[in-house]
């Protein structure tokens, strides 16, 4: 660490002075780590404009943040910027127009394992996927993992992320998409129709696609496995479902 705000990782923003140009800036954020009981004056009117913006603010033991920026001087505060710029679900619907085509979406339910969403990010952009879209909360955001694992998709992949992805899911719906759940008690993915719009949900890799997610969705789909494991990687499962989409898109 040489000096307040520069650290190892690129994405990684500490101190109250660092935090308060890159809110300026309207860089990119993942998300904002605030020191657990740690309210001084001095760091509520960068809290607040945090929320004025929409960025999610956490709080954490200040031991995590020592940590994480390598017992460098965080002040109690510390930004991960994200890797690559958010879009909008509009943006996404937007895209397959443009090209012609009708939309096909990745719905991450989640997903925290960084490499997982990063490997299913690089997965959808060779499949033809229009837009991945994931939640604010319960969810790894656009780290510098995810970006690196993703090697180059971010770039061309669009990524929204959302405050509710049952609203986002019924919103998706009304504009003539179906939506499938990916779980184990679906129906043989080969026997599935993807024909039109389609919106694919995976589920976290711990705890799979929540309820009322899940009870959302227009049908639920399965890869049959023949082995004594029951189910797959989150990213595998993943790939799997989305390449046997696109096999019947083109």
């Amino acid at each position: 660490m040489n000096k307040e705000g520069q650290a190892k990782n690129p994405y990684l923003i500490i101190g109250k002075n660092a935090v308060k140009e890159a809110l300026n800036s309207d860089r990119p954020v993942d998300y904002v780590l605030v020191a657990k009981g740690d309210k001084k004056n001095s760091l509520m009117p960068l809290i607040a404009k945090c929320r004025e913006k929409g960025i999610v603010v956490k709080e954490a033991d200040v031991k995590k943040l020592d940590f994480a920026c390598g017992h460098g001087n965080h002040q109690g505060i510390i930004m991960y910027a994200a890797a690559h710029e958010y879009c909008t679900v509009d943006d996404i619907f937007d895209k397959a127009e443009e090209m012609g085509e009708a939309p096909f979406i990745v719905i991450c339910d989640g997903i925290e394992d960084p490499h997982n969403l990063g490997a299913i990010i690089r997965t959808a952009e060779a499949a033809g996927v229009h837009g991945v879209i994931i939640p604010e909360r319960r969810s790894v955001g656009l780290n510098f993992t995810v970006g690196k694992t993703a090697a180059g998709a971010l770039e061309y992949m669009l990524v929204a992320r959302v405050k509710n992805l049952n609203t986002t899911i019924e919103d998706i719906k009304s504009r003539g998409v179906w939506v499938w759940a990916a779980d184990v008690d679906g129906i043989d993915y080969k026997e599935a129709d993807f024909g039109g719009g389609v919106a694919l949900i995976i589920g976290s890799e711990g705890n799979g696609i929540s309820r009322l997610v899940k009870k959302n969705a227009d049908g639920v789909v399965s890869v049959p496995m023949k082995g004594k494991i029951n189910s797959l990687n989150a990213s595998v499962a993943a790939a799997v479902l989305m390449f046997e989409i696109s096999s019947r898109r083109y």
